[in-house]
């Protein structure tokens, strides 16, 4: 018994060949899963993005177009003015406080009268 099998390849037209390498261009696409969604191989999609990227004629170009953004300014924060860190231990007790700079001096008193 001898069986006769034709081998037939399979062709897509130019338009699908630029859908899907336009998909898969896309931020986080994987070629796999757009070729499994059109039924493709997915090392056939390689093929034609490895044709894409040399230049080849078999494959349409995806065209490439400025969209226009529009950006807002960023707001100028004012500067601020650093903390004071301070740890303080006594025994076993440990204690960590963040001041405001501005207010070195509260901080002094506060600390004298902390550590009587």
């Amino acid at each position: 018994m001898t069986s006769e099998k034709t081998a037939t390849r399979k062709r897509y037209s130019k338009e699908l060949k630029a859908q899907v390498l336009a998909e898969c261009d896309a931020v986080g696409a994987s070629v796999a899963k757009v070729a499994m969604a059109h039924g493709i191989n997915a090392n056939i999609v390689h093929g034609w993005r490895k044709l894409a990227r040399d230049g080849g004629g078999a494959v349409i170009a995806k065209s490439l177009e400025f969209v226009p953004v529009a950006v807002a300014p960023l707001a100028m924060q004012p500067a601020r003015e650093p903390d004071v860190e301070i740890e303080l231990r006594r025994g076993s007790l440990s204690m960590k406080i963040t001041w405001p700079a501005s207010a070195a001096a509260d901080l002094a008193v506060w600390t004298r009268e902390l550590l009587r």
